[in-house]
């Protein structure tokens, strides 16, 4: 283990840094100025980060180009109806237009009801873990279950990783805005295919599919590698993936 641990360590100093971005759709959230045009294109570029990046990546830039950098007006004045209108066509992949702008009719709601989507965190989560629950159950209120996991019996991998960008902070990477809001020490990692893979190869994970409990389990033995940022593992997980 302490093999593995000077591994990951090494991995996670080399890959968390401002190089990291530009591949990453993370690197859209540090488009925009203003902690709530961040907090809301980062929400939707995580809710649209799955597949192909040379894919998804233009869908993510349609959006910040439309809103000119202020995707929280965009969304709170409804501004995407004429940019994203209710229609059956194809957005991406499984997202036609109509339920990405369903999708987009209750983050207005969100917004206009509580202010922004930190401010719903804070009224309605005390860790990472209530925070996947409290956004899960939100949107599941409105009958949306394809771009937001209904509950969190899967790995809900796109909110964690929202979170690990809103909640960790001194990162070149991530934002760190919620840091105050929740602790990172409780945050859960990740986890999708590449994720599990990684983990098994190296002994840290048995788990073959990505469930909720597959990822907390993971998050606690990087809690055993970075016991004050276990989110530290997502970077080098993604360090050994690269290099084995």
């Amino acid at each position: 283990m302490e093999d593995i641990k000077t591994l990951l360590i090494g991995y996670a100093s080399k890959y968390e840094t401002a190089d990291f971005l530009p591949e990453d759709p993370s690197w859209f959230m540090h488009q925009v100025e203003g902690q709530l045009n961040q907090e809301t294109l980062a929400f939707i570029a995580s809710c649209l980060s799955y597949g192909s990046r040379k894919q998804f990546f233009p869908k993510i830039q349609y959006i910040l180009d439309c809103s000119n950098g202020n995707t929280y007006e965009w969304v709170k004045n409804g501004e995407f109806d004429k940019d994203i209108p209710c229609e059956d066509t194809c957005y991406y992949r499984l997202y036609s237009k109509r339920t990405m702008n369903v999708f987009l009719h209750a983050l207005k709601d969100m917004i206009v009801e509580h202010g922004s989507i930190g401010n719903y965190v804070r009224q309605n989560a005390s860790d990472g873990s209530s925070a996947v629950a409290a956004i899960c159950g939100y949107f599941s209120s409105y009958g949306i279950d394809g771009i937001i996991p209904k509950d969190t019996k899967s790995a809900c991998k796109r909110i964690c990783m929202f979170l690990r960008w809103m909640v960790r902070d001194n990162s070149p990477v991530d934002l760190g805005l919620w840091s105050n809001l929740i602790d990172k020490r409780t945050l859960i990692m990740p986890m999708d295919t590449h994720v599990i893979q990684e983990a098994c190869r190296l002994g840290l994970s048995t788990s073959r599919t990505a469930s909720m409990s597959a990822a907390v389990k993971l998050t606690a033995k990087m809690g055993e590698i970075f016991p004050d940022d276990p989110l530290l593992g997502d970077f080098a997980l993604f360090g050994y993936g690269v290099n084995h």
